[in-house]
């Protein structure tokens, strides 16, 4: 995949993790786009705003973007590395290729997912990294809740 391209997709996974911060949530979005690059999803972390403690960012995208009868040639687009819940998520359902932001300040499935022959596409962009590292400062019980820890 053209680091361009993923770049540009990676922007609806950022608006969304954003608006998740704005919302009083933890900042990781995602968006789930076809093979022919067509947006299928989109959504943020909600864990905090529904108490609902399943409903990660790449669980919304994957719901927002509604039944299918495949994933395949699916990318799944996520601002931070899926955890192995969302890791779970993208090899069950057959989803290609998960497109991250970045996995500096957590490296979650996405070796596993690659030896799976999920194609990996890590970007380490500057701003998911600084927005998860100035949440992870300032909210570090919230965070570690969200991991698990």
């Amino acid at each position: 995949m053209d680091q361009s391209e993923a770049r540009g997709w990676l922007q609806a996974a950022l608006a969304e993790a954003r608006a998740g911060l704005g919302e009083g949530g933890i900042p990781i979005g995602a968006a789930l786009y076809g093979a022919d690059g067509k947006l299928l999803g989109r959504g943020h972390n909600r864990r905090v705003q529904d108490g609902d403690p399943s409903l990660h960012a790449e669980t919304a995208a994957f719901r927002a973007a509604g039944r299918r009868r495949s994933y395949r040639g699916t990318t799944m687009v996520t601002t931070l590395s899926p955890c192995w819940y969302c890791s779970g998520l993208v090899r069950q359902f057959g989803i290609s290729r998960v497109v991250i932001g970045e996995a500096v300040t957590f490296h979650g499935g996405h070796d596993w997912l690659a030896g799976h022959g999920v194609e990996i596409v890590l970007l380490d962009d500057p701003e998911c990294i600084d927005m998860m590292r100035a949440f992870i400062e300032h909210q570090p019980d919230l965070w570690n809740e969200d991991i698990g820890e």
